[in-house]
């Protein structure tokens, strides 16, 4: 057996940075494995206007950076690497399986996140990366000049959709009711932007086009009246599903799969937390993946020290 680290945090958004600086600021061997680059879903987030102490607002990207250098400022050690599995053999340390080797560690929190939903409907995996995506700040630039779809009625949605007028000529946001689950300052801000043109009560039926795609099939869900509208880029914004398939039949979820903890983020396997979007909570925000960070690393360090 190889080092035992007091923590080993999965995943680098928000939620797993932050606990990586609360748990170095507390004097804990602590690594973080993250199998992509550290930031998570927050970085792909074209502008926060939300998170405390940025008054002008800020890129999702430079916002993650700041967290990343903070945390390996303490001290944090970030190794890139993909969990396989985790197993906790009788009064032993975890084992936690990677590609890059074994590793064992007193205490886990799982900060794995969630990714993007998406609609099954014809031509949408086809055209995945030849006009469907799930970032407007990866791939909005290449629609200068054209007309693009947004789908979906929340906070990403609205968010993605005013970063896209920035390049597109027309972006019409797709909204299967006609009210919005989005604060009511976007839906504000959207109303207000002459590029952006809603439809409303509407469900997206097909992705068309041939080698690219050039238009989505659409259904009024009041009237059932079909119709095609041309567009050059489709960018779904519909929901997330949590990353916890390897935590399966080991840690309890509900029945979204979103892992579930005690008020003080314990799951239900002793000495394993859960932070941030990965976890069911009634809200999923930067700020409040943080917060979870740093009471899951409060928490551990207070685990080992009754340990």
């Amino acid at each position: 057996m190889g080092t035992i680290h007091d923590l080993v945090i999965i995943g680098a958004g928000a939620a797993g940075l932050t606990a990586g600086m609360y748990a170095c600021r507390s004097n804990m061997d602590t690594v973080l494995l993250e199998k992509f680059v550290p930031g998570g879903q927050a970085a792909l987030t074209a502008f926060v206007e939300n998170f405390p102490g940025f008054p002008e607002g800020i890129s999702g990207y430079d916002l993650m950076e700041n967290m990343r250098k903070q945390s390996e400022g303490f001290g944090l050690s970030i190794l890139t690497t993909e969990v396989q599995s985790i197993e906790r053999p009788e009064n032993a340390p975890f084992r936690i399986a990677t590609t890059s080797g074994d590793i064992f560690a007193r205490t886990i929190i799982v900060a794995t996140g969630v990714r993007p939903r998406f609609l099954d409907i014809p031509g949408e995996k086809e055209f995945f990366g030849k006009g469907v995506s799930t970032c407007a700040t990866c791939d909005g630039a290449f629609y200068r000049d054209m007309e693009v779809a947004v789908i979906g009625g929340g906070d990403s949605a609205l968010d993605e959709g005013l970063y896209l007028t920035r390049f597109a000529s027309k972006v019409h946001i797709i909204h299967r009711r006609d009210k919005f689950r989005a604060v009511p300052t976007l839906v504000e801000k959207a109303r207000s932007n002459p590029k952006i043109n809603f439809i409303l009560d509407t469900v997206v039926t097909a992705v068309k086009g041939n080698d690219f795609v050039e238009g989505v099939s659409l259904r009024n869900t009041k009237t059932g009246e079909e119709s095609v509208l041309p567009v050059a880029g489709v960018f779904l914004y519909v929901g997330l599903i949590p990353n916890t398939g390897m935590f399966k039949g080991f840690l309890r979820q509900n029945e979204q799969g979103f892992i579930t903890t005690d008020r003080e983020l314990a799951a239900s396997v002793p000495g394993i937390f859960a932070a941030g979007d990965v976890r069911d909570t009634p809200l999923r925000q930067i700020v409040t993946a943080a917060s979870d960070g740093a009471l899951a690393a409060y928490t551990a360090g207070k685990y080992l020290e009754e340990k």
